[in-house]
């Protein structure tokens, strides 16, 4: 995600960003007296002092870490990760059906596409694809009836083959959700090409696969949609390369580090792109100790690559809801989850961190575990430090507690569901120092947050669910 983001007109009331990773929209809000502030409520965690917290992050840090061996990640990949299938409980169906109302009420269903951000007419293909797992999870968990399944997702297909290329070759990154007017951030009414992501893509290509292995009916539109693309270039010697406008000239660069690099090579690969570096998650992996869990992280941080190395939860959530970690080995998942436990023990708080929307300024930000070698840093892609506004995030929470349902976990969905609903779905999460909502409200969150639900109900990885076939 980038930070070129330029608000639009105060006529918008609400959030207006961001999508795709790496290449979102950054948030904007036009905020009111919100003088309602959460009580200290005996459901809210316990919290460290601000500077105490600060002290014990910082303490708690060692380089080099204990990193993963190969005998871990082959015992991690023959263990369960599912729950086990079964219905959702009373409480998480409406859970489900509480994340369902955002998309209700952001759908443009002339084009069948839905805003990133409540009440903004802007989209990514990454928030696209997250409404795409909102649309199949509400369906197969009995929200959305069979009819409007049909109509929504046959026009959302056809708009995405149709829709207006950056140079008549990829989707650009943003797009006006009920014009289709390519655009950049935060400016949907003026035509403007910016580039494309692969992250973005990536995400897009798994659910398309979801979408043609499950249902039938819809295979020759999701291939249609591929075959729509030029991607000769969006791959380039077994990575993958994305473009950007820099004073009106195109840089193409590779793109993607740890994570989101991996997980979102794995779609492209479904689709028979070569992206075998970029898929292999040991050649750039180091580690670091933080509160003395073993974390990997990717070695080519901004000092030395130009590029940030976040390690959040995110793609560790996805890669595991979607490909039964496929993309990644489970045991760095493992790790990533263990160390956010081990911060709650030793702190009293809930730690639950990745990158999302905020409701106040910088609007966007990366809450990691680990970034460009500082421990728990919060910051934008610019690098500035808000470290004051990590936040527990819902769609973390929700999808940590799927895949590992540990009595952590189960303390982090609680704590969701308790404090973080809202009328137009949920919060993106709740602010560890502030103590109080982050009352954004987005596509990816609450599309996260179904698929999460639909992974427990099914008891198996998406694709596996679908009928994906496995790469060769």
């Amino acid at each position: 995600m980038n930070s070129d983001f330029e608000p639009p007109s105060k006529l918008w009331s609400t959030l207006a960003t961001v999508g795709g990773i790496f290449t979102a929209l950054l948030a904007i809000v036009v905020l009111q007296s919100w003088s309602e502030q959460l009580s200290k409520k005996a459901s809210a965690p316990p919290q460290a002092g601000k500077t105490s917290l600060a002290k014990m992050d910082a303490q708690y840090v060692k380089l080099p870490g204990e990193p993963v061996t190969p005998a871990q990640i082959q015992a991690a990949a023959t263990a369960s990760v599912a729950t086990g299938a079964g219905e959702l409980s009373a409480a998480e169906l409406q859970m489900a059906r509480q994340a369902w109302r955002y998309f209700q009420l952001n759908w443009n269903d002339k084009t069948g596409l839905a805003n990133s951000v409540d009440g903004f007419p802007s989209m990514t293909m990454w928030d696209q694809a997250a409404a795409m797992a909102a649309l199949v999870s509400a369906r197969e968990l009995g929200i959305v009836p069979q009819a409007e399944f049909n109509t929504k997702m046959g026009t959302m297909l056809k708009t995405l083959a149709n829709m207006p290329l950056y140079k008549k070759e990829l989707p650009n990154k943003v797009y006006n959700s009920k014009t289709l007017l390519p655009v950049n951030y935060g400016k949907v009414d003026q035509r403007e090409e910016i580039g494309w992501s692969a992250l973005d893509l990536g995400r897009m290509a798994i659910w398309l696969k979801i979408v043609g292995a499950k249902y039938p009916q819809f295979k020759d539109e999701t291939e249609a949609v591929w075959k729509s693309w030029r991607t000769k270039r969006l791959v380039k010697n077994g990575q993958m390369y994305g473009t950007s406008i820099v004073n009106g000239k195109e840089q193409y660069n590779q793109e993607g580090r740890l994570g989101y690099e991996n997980y979102a090579a794995y779609g492209l690969k479904l689709w028979g792109l070569d992206v075998d570096k970029a898929l292999d998650p040991q050649s750039n992996a180091a580690f670091v100790n933080l509160y003395n869990v073993g974390v990997p992280y990717d070695r080519r941080s901004y000092q030395t690559s130009g590029a940030n190395n976040y390690v959040l939860s995110e793609p560790f959530i996805l890669d595991g809801i979607e490909t039964g970690f496929q993309s990644l080995p489970k045991a760095y998942a493992d790790r990533v989850l263990a160390a956010q436990e081990a911060r709650y023990k030793t702190t009293k708080q809930l730690t639950s961190v990745t990158e999302d929307n905020l409701d106040r300024a910088p609007y966007f930000v990366y809450s990691t575990l680990y970034v460009n070698g500082e421990p728990w840093g919060t910051i934008t892609d610019t690098r500035e430090k808000h470290n004051n506004l990590r936040f527990i995030s819902s769609k973390a929470s929700t999808g940590w507690h799927v895949l590992y349902n540990t009595p952590y976990t189960q303390q982090l969905f609680n704590f969701v569901q308790t404090n973080l609903k809202s009328e137009k779905g949920w919060y993106n999460g709740f602010y560890e120092s502030l103590k109080e909502p982050n009352k954004a409200l987005t596509a990816n969150n609450n599309g996260v947050m179904l698929e999460s639900l639909l992974y427990k109900k099914v008891g198996k990885p998406l694709t596996v669910w679908a009928g994906v076939k496995s790469p060769s």
